[in-house]
């Protein structure tokens, strides 16, 4: 697999795959930001197959000063993998409640992990259901897998490189939350509203629609209206590194594999009362 093909799976052509003696292995990965668990809705009905795997306890590390989802400790993350029953080199695909952003978050960290084979279900569970194809309740036990988590598969930001990237003439941090947080003028989440100073805001719905994406053409010309040309290096935030790993995706689909994501984002940013924080518009491009 290459950095920008085969990033994503149509439910018809996923439903193929699973038919045959090699099958993808399935992560099921729905979660809600506040809300009953994902885990709740796994129970109710899950692919043919699929394995839950915890967004919040497996895939991110514990809440704290880098942030409310955090790099996973890699030894922790290999044990979460192999107990869903992840090999070397077998390809797996990610789905949740069809957002999306749980599930990028996933491919991201698997790829961060240095397992490249991972695709996204595009549009998620909701996806597979509205192309009539089966769901199950019963819980599998795969085989436990063997694969070696080896960190650094994809490109991380510090607070520090992000506040270089974004203070760089040269370069475009992204802000992917909604505009009202990064003008500063709402923070329902974290303590302190506003955004990191220089960084260029780009809401999520200018790139992915209920958790569909745009052709390549589209999202090249949506970058672009913030400044992520060819010759930019480029990175992304969020509230907690979960929307802009989606982004991260979306960057990869528009064909910038380069795409660097500052995992802390907002919430480790402002864990550090001395770091500045900017209001209002932010930079033109």
């Amino acid at each position: 697999m290459s950095g920008t093909e085969d990033l994503l799976v149509e439910a018809a052509e996923l439903a193929v795959e699973i038919g045959h003696d090699h099958p993808p292995t399935l992560l099921d990965v729905r979660w809600r930001l506040t809300g009953p668990p994902g885990r709740d809705d796994y129970a109710v009905g899950h692919l043919p197959g699929a394995v839950f795997v915890d967004l919040d306890t497996e895939l991110c590390g514990p809440p704290g000063a880098a942030g409310r989802h955090p790099l996973p400790d890699p030894v922790a993350l290999q044990t979460a993998l192999r107990r869903a029953g992840v090999r070397q080199g077998q390809p797996v695909v990610v789905y949740d409640g069809g957002d999306g952003m749980a599930a990028a978050r996933a491919w991201w960290t698997l790829r961060w992990a240095g397992h490249r084979p991972v695709r996204l279900l595009h549009g998620g569970f909701p996806a597979w259901v509205a192309a009539g194809l089966p769901v199950d309740t019963d819980v599998p036990g795969p085989t436990p897998g063997d694969v070696t988590v080896r960190p650094g598969g994809l490109p991380v930001l510090d607070a520090d490189a992000a506040a270089r990237l974004a203070a760089a003439d040269t370069a475009v941090l992204l802000d992917v939350r909604a505009a009202p947080r990064f003008r500063g003028e709402t923070e329902p989440i974290d303590p302190v509203a506003g955004h990191i100073p220089g960084a260029a805001n780009l809401p999520a719905p200018a790139y992915v629609t209920e958790g569909r994406f745009p052709p390549a053409a589209v999202l090249r010309d949506r970058f672009a209206d913030v400044g992520v040309t060819d010759d930019r290096p480029v990175g992304a935030y969020c509230g907690s590194g979960v929307t802009a790993a989606q982004a991260v995706l979306a960057l990869h689909l528009a064909g910038r594999p380069d795409a660097a994501l500052y995992v802390g984002s907002w919430s480790g940013w402002v864990a550090d009362p001395d770091r500045p924080v900017a209001t209002g518009t932010g930079p033109g491009r």
